[in-house]
């Protein structure tokens, strides 16, 4: 065997084979995790939350017409 070739095309396909399965379990426990302790609870409410939030913010800050297309104001 060549010293530089160190894993035969059938061990890498094994280890990517293991990696997906621990990444997929990762996931999967921590979706599990996240239903118990009630964190998927009322999305809903975040979702309005954020949405009320960023209109609140676009009526706060009106922009002066010369921001908004650079000419010059008329009333000086």
């Amino acid at each position: 065997m060549d010293p530089i070739q160190k894993g035969t095309p059938m061990e890498l396909t094994w280890i990517s084979i293991a990696a997906s399965l621990a990444m997929g379990s990762g996931a999967a426990f921590l979706f599990v995790f996240a239903v118990k302790r009630g964190w998927m609870r009322n999305i809903e409410d975040t979702k309005y939350q954020v949405f009320w939030s960023d209109k609140q913010d676009k009526k706060r800050v009106k922009p002066t017409q010369e921001t908004v297309d650079g000419s010059q104001s008329k009333a000086k």
